[in-house]
């Protein structure tokens, strides 16, 4: 039983028996002792006074004394007003240690036949063009949030849906029989995604072109400015062209669909490169072409309820002004889908593939409506999760000079922002990895390729996803501070202090005997690693990759001043070695774990670029 547990139902016996009431386990309320005051946990008497019916320090002194004297992770304490502070008997931290060591997965919870199943959607890329770094966060994040999700006992589903048809995917296509010439990505040396996205950007300048000319000529017909810049952008031939195209796809005419297969194909095998690149994967992948005719059964199913309304051009809208929002545009005048129908479809899709007990959209905080308007839709519809599903709204990433923008071909590439991170890893830490003995250069390239990726990811992840961002690289590698390398260099460390260990043929045992040596450091080491169930917890509830990493980093950086400031190998006393060992080993393990929830992966070898604290008398562990 957990320290905190043996003291709750140590404090829940004490109330009863002191004051002959019970009380509910939520009014045993524990913290951590604030480090100006002696103690470890303490306790908040204030709930428990009209119980009591005395002042916070009688309670306080009456709780203590029972605690002491019965329970066994007590051994003594102190009041201050209200607040119990509960010095914790060495023997139980021993034990906590102990429990610690013996699973392998720490503070996650196991996944059962009866858990709950949680669907995450993520990715979301659009067939005409390639991922870029909003793509990244997004991935990331959604990723992430899988693996909490995952650790918090929960059945896990992550599921993608890929854009591949509508007006912007017909405006690539468009381009490319205009002005491809037939070229394919073989051809053109580059991914399939990276050769649809040129066309993407080139439509993007032709029309610009046509629109600026076509309002030059509205103008002189007297129109305004703002008037002829509308009307330019409704009547230019491409866009023309590219609505006529839209309505033979859904057509399902020929020649249309035969070059919307082969491009959406070059495209699939350039996000698959991108996919693995970033480690991440998923379960099943849904397409928009195939959804949005589910989706247009499911309005024209709604349509006979009376749940939605048929205007006289014919177009199908949901009206939610009793909910207090507005007209819910469905399907157009010509019948073809809107995201909000393909999303119904999808829905649809999912709940017969899947037992949805909770549903997660990865999504960008600019469709927060989309999906305050989908959820309500949803439960319009009868779907058991629709009116509590998750939209895990996250800001967009900015970069130093501006927002992104596709269509101005402005936008930092997913693959190439990959490739600079592992390149510039490499050439940063290179002198360094070159001195590891016995290194081969399939070794040093593998270091880089985790170091630079792990940089990348712990950058975006560390930060709360609700907010904006700003990227910069160069700041995201680095050896000291709140980094990805930072927390890879210190397990890199410990698993070298642990090699070196089992060099000396040091064993260590399954379980320390009661009477371990602990210093107040390594007491609160345990106390932070035993932080993690409720770090991963929490994570759950407030669907927070940055609560992960931030544990990851405080227990890095306390490590770091424990290894500063005491030897591990050049201990005092064989005791108190195999003490620091058997922290050291969890250290790692929770740094290794912890960091796999975020999708990053930790190497067993590594040298700091820059200075680091030496281990005990000056000597450099790499």
């Amino acid at each position: 039983m957990k320290i905190e547990e043996q003291i709750t139902v140590a404090a829940l016996a004490a109330v009863k028996e002191l004051y002959g009431t019970e009380v509910p386990e939520k009014m045993i309320q524990l913290q951590k002792t604030r480090s100006d005051f002696e103690g470890n946990l303490t306790l908040v008497t204030f709930p428990l006074l009209k119980t009591s019916h005395k002042k916070p320090e009688d309670t306080a002194q009456d709780l203590g004394e029972y605690l002491k004297k019965n329970c066994k992770a007590v051994a003594d304490f102190n009041v201050v007003k209200g607040f119990l502070n509960l010095v914790i008997a060495q023997a139980a931290w021993t034990g906590l240690l102990n429990d610690i060591n013996a699973d392998e997965k720490f503070g996650e919870k196991r996944v059962t036949d009866e858990s709950p199943l949680v669907m995450i959607e993520y990715s979301s890329p659009n067939t005409n063009k390639p991922l870029h770094l909003g793509h990244v966060r997004n991935n990331l994040l959604g990723w992430s949030l899988a693996q909490i999700m995952e650790a918090n006992g929960n059945k896990v589903v992550k599921t993608n849906i890929v854009n591949d048809r509508g007006i912007h995917i017909c405006k690539s296509m468009l381009a490319w029989q205009k002005w491809g010439n037939g070229i394919t990505p073989e051809q053109a040396g580059k991914k399939g995604d990276h050769l649809v996205g040129d066309f993407y950007v080139l439509f993007d300048k032709h029309l610009k072109e046509e629109c600026k000319q076509l309002q030059e000529q509205y103008e002189k017909e007297g129109l305004t400015a703002e008037e002829a810049k509308d009307k330019a952008e409704h009547e230019a031939p491409l866009m023309k062209e590219t609505r006529d195209m839209l309505v033979k796809w859904e057509a399902n005419d020929p020649e249309v669909r035969g070059l919307w297969e082969m491009m959406n194909n070059w495209v699939y095998a350039g996000f698959d490169e991108t996919y693995k690149a970033l480690g991440v994967g998923f379960d099943k992948i849904y397409y928009e072409s195939s959804t949005y005719l589910a989706g247009k059964k499911k309005v024209e199913e709604g349509l006979e309820k009376g749940l939605f309304i048929r205007k006289e051009d014919n177009s199908v809208w949901a009206d939610l002004t009793n909910e207090g929002l507005d007209q819910k545009l469905l399907l157009r005048k010509d019948g073809t889908s809107v995201y909000m129908t393909q999303d119904i479809g999808t829905a649809e899709m999912r709940f017969n593939d899947y037992p949805i007990d909770k549903m997660i959209y990865v999504v960008g905080n600019e469709q927060n409506y989309h999906f305050q308007v989908l959820s309500i839709l949803l439960d319009r519809l009868g779907f058991k999760w629709g009116k509590d599903l998750v939209h895990f709204s996250y800001g967009m990433v900015e970069l130093p000079n501006g927002k992104m923008k596709s269509r101005e071909g402005t936008v930092v590439d997913a693959d190439d922002l990959v490739a600079s991170m592992i390149e510039n890893a490499k050439s940063l830490s290179e002198d360094k990895v070159n001195k590891l003995e016995g290194i081969t250069e399939e070794e040093k390239n593998e270091i880089a390729r985790i170091v630079g990726m792990g940089a990348l990811k712990y950058f975006i992840l560390k930060v709360d996803a609700r907010k904006n961002m700003l990227f910069n690289p160069e700041e995201s590698i680095d050896f000291n501070g709140n980094t990805g390398p930072f927390i890879q260099y210190t397990y890199a460390r410990i698993r070298s202090i642990l090699r070196k260990a089992e060099a000396q043929n040091i064993t260590l045992p399954a379980s320390l005997n009661d009477d371990a040596p602990l210093n107040d450091k390594e007491i609160a080491l345990i106390q932070k690693l035993n932080d993690f169930g409720a770090t991963v917890a929490q994570a759950g509830i407030d669907y927070s990759p940055s609560g992960i990493a931030n544990y990851c980093y405080e227990l890095t950086k306390e490590f770091n001043q424990f290894y500063h400031d005491y030897s591990i190998l050049n201990a005092d006393t064989e005791a108190e070695k195999i003490t620091r060992l058997m922290i050291a080993k969890n250290v790692a393990k929770v740094i290794k774990n912890g960091m796999a929830l975020l999708g990053i992966e930790v190497p067993e070898r590594m040298k700091s670029p820059t200075p680091t604290l030496p281990e005990g008398g000056g000597r450099q562990i790499g």
